[in-house]
């Protein structure tokens, strides 16, 4: 039986934090622990130079001109807990990786008035007991992590040993990005336009989101036996064989559960004469996202009224691609979706006063059925940019290079006595990401049917 308490573990060198154990983890005798520190060959790995090296260097560059004179900190942060001594799977912060390249945890970039070094936890030392006792960062308990000569080859930075990282108790002026607030602002404004390069991430994205999709719908008659649940787990086998991991827990809205917005529990059948709900992403290796969604007839085939409902939606989102050009206002595209549903929904008889009236900022009263904004940006987080200012996101203008999610929906809610019994339990959202052109724009998930006929075809090619 395993020692509850590993009491004769032999002393480790006082710069050498303890290994991180658990208590059912056996006892080390120290004859046992000198052993495995001998005998281990050493050689470091030839790391390919990551494709961001140069444009991080040239991120850092436009950073550090903001803030002249200025020391900055973007860690990437560390392990969270899933449960008691597991770990969700890491993930770095999206600054701090935009800016370095770097996608380990536990490390810290730091960019001292122009000069960048990025401070990085390195493989396991041998001399100590961490490589075959830390369940954290031990090698033989959680794979390799490359050296400071291979993060520094690869990434184009000086690389220093996360111990060296200074306390910064001096008066040079030192902004961290997980507390300030200018330099969040930033370092989100930065990201807003996408060069060439980063493009070809989110293009890459959404193809392999599209192959999900048809996964998906290739896998149908499980998803009628299991439900919600083996959506969710075929669209995230195919992310995580082709990407990194999901760029967000995917929503798989069975029935009235589509018009809950952010349905995650995934946890319903999938009922035949309903429609279901998708909004699905795949984040690639470079951790740039895809967020796609299609409404899809349970049975293969839209009721006379699901078209009827689905193809408004659509005219609603077709209306938001084609204003989206440079120049024109970042929620041109919400606006001229909303003019389209608001006009819908009176024509439905559902609205208390006018589609004009209602249009009126002061009113809004259509959102009771449409609930949410049609347009966020997209790049390295789902919601990207976030801690940018109003004036240069909400409140700006689209410019070639912005990458931005147009989706329009209407939900009507189960309990909701205002609409027709039939309209109760529906929700349809379409979404798609955009590049904003010189010309116009791009629709990069426009691999994917959108229109109710095509989504019909496409179902029926990929069930058989």
């Amino acid at each position: 039986m395993a020692a509850v308490t590993d009491q004769t573990a032999p002393e480790q060198p006082a710069e050498s934090p303890e290994p991180k154990t658990e208590s059912h983890d056996p006892a080390v005798p120290a004859a046992y622990a000198a052993f495995m520190r001998e005998g281990w060959g050493d050689r470091e790995l030839d790391l390919p130079t990551q494709p961001v090296a140069g444009r991080a260097a040239e991120r850092r560059a436009r950073l550090a001109e903001a803030f002249p004179g200025e020391r900055l900190v973007l860690p990437a942060g560390a392990f969270k807990v899933r449960a008691y001594d597991t770990d969700y799977r890491f993930r770095p912060d999206t600054a701090h990786t935009y800016f370095s390249g770097n996608q380990t945890s536990d490390a810290v970039l730091v960019i001292d008035d122009g000069e960048s070094v990025l401070y990085a936890r390195p493989r396991s030392s041998r001399e100590t007991d961490e490589f075959f006792r830390d369940r954290q960062y031990g090698e033989l308990w959680v794979g390799r992590r490359p050296s400071l000569k291979e993060i520094s080859d690869s990434l184009g930075i000086e690389v220093r040993h996360i111990e060296d990282l200074p306390s910064f108790d001096d008066d040079r002026k030192t902004r961290d990005v997980t507390t300030d607030d200018d330099l969040g602002r930033v370092a989100s404004e930065l990201r807003l336009v996408k060069d060439a390069w980063e493009v070809e991430q989110l293009q890459e994205a959404c193809d392999i989101t599209t192959l999900g999709f048809e996964d998906s719908v290739r896998e149908w008659e499980e998803v009628l036996r299991y439900g919600e649940r083996w959506i969710e787990g075929t669209f995230f086998r195919r992310a995580r064989a082709m990407g990194n991991d999901i760029g967000y827990d995917s929503i798989v809205g069975g029935g009235s559960h589509a018009t809950t917005l952010h349905w995650i529990d995934n946890t319903g059948p999938i009922t035949p004469g309903t429609l279901v709900l998708l909004d699905m992403g795949v984040e690639n290796r470079s951790l740039y996202t895809a967020d796609v969604t299609r409404t899809l007839p349970v049975d293969g085939r839209f009721t006379d009224l699901q078209r009827e409902l689905y193809d408004t939606v659509l005219r609603a989102q077709q209306a938001g691609i084609d204003a989206v050009r440079p120049g024109v206002p970042f929620r041109a595209a919400h606006n001229a979706a909303m003019e389209v549903l608001a006009h819908a929904l009176a024509d439905l008889g559902l609205l208390p006063v006018s589609a004009e009236e209602a249009l009126d900022p002061e009113s809004r009263v259509y959102a009771r059925w449409t609930l949410h904004g049609t347009s966020h940006m997209l790049g390295m987080d789902v919601h990207d940019c976030g801690q940018a200012a109003p004036a240069s996101y909400a409140e700006g203008t689209l410019a070639e290079g912005m990458v931005l999610t147009v989706e329009p929906g209407l939900y009507f809610q189960e309990d909701d006595l205002l609409v027709p019994a039939e309209l109760r339990g529906i929700g349809i959202r379409i979404e798609d990401d955009i590049l904003v052109t010189a010309d116009g724009h791009r629709n990069l998930s426009g691999a994917l049917p959108r229109t109710s006929t095509d989504v019909e075809a496409w179902m029926d090619a990929h069930r058989r």
